[in-house]
């Protein structure tokens, strides 16, 4: 987390937040020895930088060894896939 000193003047503003969240919120500025304002300067910073960053989401590769589909089973529905899976085990 970036320090959060006085990040300059700039408009005066209001905001709402529940009690709860304005407890904890000033209890971890005032541990971390900064002011309310720089939290929240900083959280706004972060929500701003994150949201420009591109959303690029890649499935891992789960493959397992093997050869691929049976010849068998190659143009097999997936019932008939399930069926196979389960010849055998008594299911």
């Amino acid at each position: 987390m970036p320090p959060l000193g006085d990040m300059g003047a700039g408009m005066k503003t209001t905001i709402e937040i529940s009690d709860d969240l304005a407890r904890k919120a000033k209890a971890h500025a005032a541990k971390d020895g900064t002011t309310l304002r720089a939290l929240v300067e900083c959280g706004s910073r972060e929500t701003l930088r994150a949201d420009r960053k591109p959303h690029h989401f890649e499935l891992r590769d789960a493959r397992v060894g093997g050869h691929g589909v049976q010849a068998e089973l190659q143009d097999a529905d997936w019932q008939r896939m399930r069926e196979s899976f389960c010849e055998g085990r008594g299911e």
